[in-house]
């Protein structure tokens, strides 16, 4: 069993490696500028639509309003990796790795934009009225609308490539990595036992999701804009506390992002980081968090109420926005003010990181209570991410099956596998689903850069009319 698992997380590691950061980062430079930067000039505009009164409104084709289907994303996006893949990120790559992640997350934005926007354009409808979109769709109709029915079987064939892909993962980091997560969290600080906290989630799991989207949906609005408040409200009580910290921290986060060889000091503690490392680092868990390119949050984005395909891939495209550069950042910039970081390392070798390295950093500050507050998140954030992930893992079988008839089958399955994650870390089964989530980008880049020509003309009018 030890070999197996060894194998997996060496296969692990190359899928989620430089190569495939490339291609990820890579496609995001292209679009962005391909699109002339459209989406970082009209960013002031999409986060205008997200907030406005209109955005809750369901008018027009869909099933939920684009509020609605922005929070169902988000609850997908924000989870684990906001606290503990932040945290395990500094630790490694150094304060440079939350420079990078900015970086990597301002290319993300015209990813999330042009994923999502294709996704709505080439939405159809299932026999039970309901909204049918997301990569797998886009690729089996736009690429042949595109380039002609002789790339009919190509477009066919990502697509299902990418379906089964996404249904395997959701099982594994929607479902058993945020399970377990949720379990420890809550064993640690309150002492519950892992099964009693399995319990609750599976049947709060099910009791939610047997309602479809728009009972996701409706849980999503609220659990949320609620969870991300606040986390961050607590976070900036930490980086008010230390204000007089901030200054040293983005010096030491500029020059360890961009030095080939930078050593630590000031708020990176005693952390030893390259150039390399923290690009690496922050890269990775940037891409991670905020699934910018991944193609998942695309799914949901196929749902909204919506009459202009572009207006609401603006707004769908401020998930990374609220992910990496606000709750991601909230994180990082709490544990580079508070001092932590000076207990990363000791001897040479790294002994705290990852969530454990974000509660010291609340704990420090706050005390007892910010350690209940960081596990309080870390429950909410990965409880929010199992609903998010049941519903793309319910649209991509949908596509598989042609069907609708395996979506409660799939919903029960999936409550199940939500209880197994509290009770087992399971890493077999969580290792080939992080696999395939990774594999889950290279089809949809395809898609995103064959299809982006089209797009930029309708962006343009788009443009003209504001």
């Amino acid at each position: 069993m030890e070999g197996i698992i060894s194998v997996l997380e060496a296969i692990d590691g190359v899928v989620w490696g430089p190569i495939m950061l490339v291609i990820l980062v890579g496609t995001g430079i292209y679009l962005t500028i391909r699109t002339k930067f459209l989406c970082w000039r009209n960013l002031g505009h999409a986060i205008g639509n997200t907030l406005s009164k209109e955005a809750r409104q369901t008018t027009g084709e869909g099933d939920v309003s684009p509020f609605a289907a922005l929070c169902t994303a988000l609850a997908a996006t924000i989870g684990t990796g906001n606290i503990a893949g932040v945290a395990s990120a500094l630790a490694v790559g150094g304060p440079g790795a939350l420079v990078w992640m900015w970086i990597s997350a301002a290319f993300g934005l015209t990813s999330k934009f042009t994923e999502c926007a294709l996704a709505v354009r080439y939405r159809v409808k299932n026999e039970k009225g309901e909204m049918l979109g997301g990569p797998m769709v886009s690729m089996e109709r736009g690429i042949p609308m595109v380039y002609g029915d002789k790339f009919k079987g190509f477009g066919r064939g990502l697509a299902i490539a990418f379906a089964f892909f996404a249904v395997t993962a959701s099982f594994g980091i929607g479902n058993l990595t945020q399970g377990n997560s949720i379990a420890s969290a809550m064993q640690t600080i309150a002492g519950i036992p892992m099964w009693v906290v399995g319990v609750v989630v599976g049947l709060a799991t099910l009791a939610i999701v047997v309602g479809g989207l728009k009972s996701i949906s409706n849980v999503a609005s609220i659990i949320v804009p609620f969870m991300a408040i606040f986390y961050f409200c607590g976070a900036l009580i930490i980086v008010v506390m230390h204000i007089t910290a901030i200054p040293g921290a983005f010096v030491t986060m500029i020059r360890m992002a961009f030095s080939p060889a930078a050593v630590g000091g000031g708020a990176a503690g005693t952390v030893v980081a390259s150039m390399g490392q923290a690009m690496s680092k922050g890269v990775a868990r940037g891409c991670f968090s905020n699934e910018a390119g991944m193609g998942s949050a695309a799914i949901t984005a196929a749902a909204a109420t919506s009459d202009d395909y572009i207006k609401q891939a603006y707004i769908s495209e401020t998930g990374t926005f609220w992910d990496t550069f606000v709750v991601c950042s909230m994180t990082g910039l709490a544990i580079l003010t508070s001092g932590v970081m000076e207990e990363v390392v000791v001897d040479g070798q790294t002994v705290l990181q990852g969530a454990p390295l974000t509660i010291r950093a609340f704990e420090s500050t706050l005390g007892a209570p910010g350690a209940w507050l960081v596990a309080v998140a870390l429950a909410l954030f990965a409880f929010s991410t199992i609903l998010g992930w049941e519903y793309y893992g319910e649209k991509a079988l949908e596509y598989l099956t042609r069907s609708t008839s395996a979506a409660m089958a799939y919903r029960i399955l999936f409550s199940v596998i939500a209880f197994v994650g509290c009770v087992s870390a399971f890493e077999i089964a969580r290792d080939i689903a992080d696999i395939l989530n990774a594999l889950m980008i290279v089809p949809n880049a395809i898609c995103m850069i064959l299809l982006i020509g089209p797009l930029y003309k309708d962006m343009a009018d788009y443009q003209g009319k504001m």
